[in-house]
């Protein structure tokens, strides 16, 4: 008798940067296990760390493995399809520097604003730090209005993939401190192309489920 094939398993928070992996499973119909969290859960749902010592969201369980990283369960999710860009394509390195450059370089910085706005008490909150990374942030997101400049609707590969994905979650977790305002109209209008698709309508439906947190 053979064992059954388990589905992987995705953890969310509503809103959250897993929220790309989600988004991700959905453009391509990948069969997954979805669970979902209040947020943070290392807070509220102390028995989270049990899968993720680390607390943070996402998590990712397959086959043994727990993956923690955001852009690297999108590549996952995306393995094998018109999502990924091949080591083969003119674009791969672009690519590859995009899906870091959407956490390391543009998530980062706002999830310092979100800690020192709406997750800390009141005596705890840095008006002076969330100054100084929003312009981290706007300085940085120039160059997706470089990228587009070239009349690109996408930022690789001359289609979508799951670049515009993981950078995309950026300005959408951006548009929660009205930060659209200060982005580049080609950076605009890509961001509202993104959201129109149906596989980010599909997965802001599917998280509408879980437990709702009020950071985001």
């Amino acid at each position: 008798m053979t064992n059954p094939v388990l589905r992987p398993i995705l953890h969310h928070c509503a809103g959250a940067r897993s929220l790309r992996c989600l988004w991700v499973a959905e453009e391509t119909g990948f069969d997954l296990e979805l669970k979902l969290w209040p947020f943070p859960p290392r807070f509220f749902a102390k028995e989270f760390k049990d899968i993720n010592p680390l607390g943070t969201i996402p998590a990712w369980e397959e086959n043994g493995h727990v993956l923690t990283e955001s852009a690297a369960i999108c590549q996952r999710i995306a393995m094998g399809t018109p999502l990924e860009v091949r080591p083969d394509e003119a674009d791969y390195l672009p690519y590859l520097n995009w899906l870091h450059r959407s956490d390391a370089t543009l998530t980062f910085p706002l999830t310092i604003m979100l800690r020192y706005t709406r997750m800390e008490p009141e005596e705890r909150k840095l008006p002076q730090a969330v100054e100084d990374y929003k312009g981290f942030f706007l300085g940085r997101a120039k160059g997706i209005e470089a990228a587009l400049d070239d009349g690109r609707d996408w930022l690789v590969a001359d289609r979508f993939t799951i670049a515009d994905i993981c950078v995309g979650y950026a300005i959408h977790l951006a548009r929660g401190f009205d930060l659209h305002q200060e982005l580049g109209p080609k950076t605009v209008a890509w961001y509202e192309r993104l959201v129109e698709r149906d596989g980010f309508k599909a997965a802001r439906a599917r998280e509408k489920d879980g437990p709702k947190s009020a950071a985001f």
